[in-house]
């Protein structure tokens, strides 16, 4: 590009009486050029820019919306969902100058990343859309500092044996590992001390150690030990949660895997256009490769069956084949549960999902007993579908007893309330159920408090009990008139013992 100045001296030679071709030879220029300046009098050209892609501004303020603000998720929505090819430089462009975004200068130091030199570990909170409920979930993410490839996965609880978990997992995933493993001063795999002086539980040292790699704590209050896993959360925020949906949490760990280590790690890295995953084959020969065989982490517990052959884990209860009651061991993994009995395999189990109680589970391979117990807790579909069909203020009672969070014994209330209202009125039952609405009351036992607190205060009248004077003219009743007395005389003495 030629300066402005340049370009007057060119101009002014010309108006001077030197030719075209004697400019170009001593300013050493092209003699296109020249004339091209000539013509245009010297004066720098106003070039107005024609954008070959037209978006429609309403579409984009409807993305940047729905995305939050974070233009890589609308970049993305852009090219998979509306069929609109555009570069993320041009989107951004298009964003700044509608004024739908504000442009955001920020630097920070840069430190080069070695090679297989190290791996990052850390976890973070969320409180997200799950299906209709808003729940908690902890991620978890496991970061190659020099390839910047990840592993995300979401826990509704977070534990040591969780932690192992996840490593197995993630590390069987690239079948790779980095000799050390950054992490913060987590009681997890800390035992006492902190940064550098910092001591490992042993029980995570040889579980390290099975994989070929040590645990290393930051120092406290220098969390950009390990940025980019910190990063990696914010990447997270902006660009997987931002216009997506989760059906489950099963839903959301399928769509957390395949973002993580197909999606992210495919695309190429802002500034030097790398991209993870190729970088990852190049880190490949500097990293650890996992050995052949690496087993997985459980934690066993001891059981003993009841007479109808269930060992009762976590709230739920597993039916062991068999036909008499044993010990059993069970073996806990992250996704399924082993039962033994002298070293024997007996049986395997699919773990339910998180929250799920009081279910009877059986194994895999599909067997099942021939016979239920006799004396199990019978349903109260029959009371429930009774007490329902009073009125609609119980039946919305009802709704909001199963619902209630700290409601456990739901049959046991059911049952209590159904021997209410056949004990009173409809009418005072009813008004009871109401009162028992408005104050949130779960406990069935308070709802015959209720009832008696009723009746004491006069504000329900009881209804007179009619009585038909004519079982004065029944048979029976004339047949009794003329009957023998009852010698009541034994029953003297027996009050009498019972004085003694």
């Amino acid at each position: 590009m030629i300066d402005q100045e340049k370009r007057q001296a060119i101009y002014l030679l010309y108006k001077q009486g030197i030719s075209k071709k004697s400019i170009a030879r001593q300013l050493s220029m092209n003699l296109k050029t020249v004339k091209a300046i000539i013509k245009q009098k010297g004066e720098m050209p106003q070039s107005v820019r024609r954008d070959k892609i037209e978006i429609d501004e309403m579409l984009l303020r409807r993305l940047y919306s729905e995305c939050e603000g974070f233009v890589q998720r609308v970049y993305e929505k852009l090219n998979e969902e509306e069929g609109i090819s555009v570069s993320y430089s041009t989107l951004t462009r298009l964003l700044h100058e509608k004024g739908i975004s504000e442009e955001k200068n920020q630097r920070c130091d840069k430190v080069d990343d070695e090679p297989g030199a190290e791996m990052q570990h850390d976890t973070s909170l969320y409180k997200i859309k799950i299906g209709e409920h808003l729940l908690k979930v902890v991620a978890s993410i496991l970061y190659f500092r020099y390839s910047k490839v990840r592993y995300l996965k979401f826990y509704r609880l977070f534990n040591r044996f969780t932690m192992k978990c996840f490593f197995h997992e993630a590390l069987t995933f690239f079948n790779y590992c980095a000799p050390e493993c950054i992490i913060d001063n987590t009681n997890l795999a800390r035992l006492s001390g902190t940064g550098k002086n910092a001591v490992i539980v042993p029980e995570m040292e040889i579980f390290a150690g099975n994989y070929g790699f040590k645990f290393r704590c930051h120092s406290i209050g220098h969390a950009n030990r390990k940025a980019g896993n910190e990063r990696c959360f914010y990447t997270v925020e902006t660009n997987f949660f931002p216009g997506r949906t989760f059906s489950s949490l099963a839903d959301l760990n399928e769509q957390s895997l395949k973002w993580a280590t197909i999606t992210f790690a495919s695309r190429p890295l802002s500034k030097i256009h790398s991209i993870p995953l190729n970088l990852f084959e190049y880190e490949k020969p500097y990293l650890k490769k996992l050995q052949p065989f690496v087993p997985k982490p459980y934690v066993d517990h001891e059981r003993t069956l009841d007479q109808y052959g269930y060992a009762s884990f976590d709230g739920n209860y597993y039916w062991v084949p068999g036909a008499k009651r044993f010990d059993v061991k069970l073996l806990q993994y992250s996704d399924c549960l082993e039962a033994y009995h002298k070293r024997e395999l007996l049986a395997e189990f699919s773990l339910p999902p998180f929250g799920v109680k009081n279910e009877r589970i059986f194994p895999k391979d599909g067997q099942k007993p021939t016979h239920q117990p006799k004396n199990r807790t019978k349903p109260t579909n029959e009371e429930e579908t009774r007490l329902r069909g009073i009125s609609e203020e119980v039946n919305s009672y009802l709704d909001f007893l199963i619902k209630e969070k700290d409601f456990k014994s739901k049959h046991r209330a059911i049952r209590k309330l159904a021997s209410l209202s056949l004990k009173v009125a409809p009418s005072l039952f009813i008004k009871a159920i109401c009162r028992a609405h408005k104050y949130r009351i779960v406990n069935p036992d308070k709802v015959d408090r209720i009832v008696t607190l009723l009746l004491r205060e006069a504000s329900i009248e009881s209804p007179i009990a009619r009585i038909d004077y004519d079982f004065y003219k029944r048979e029976s009743f004339l047949e009794g008139c003329h009957s023998e007395k009852i010698d009541l005389s034994i029953y003297d003495k027996a009050l009498e013992d019972n004085d003694e």
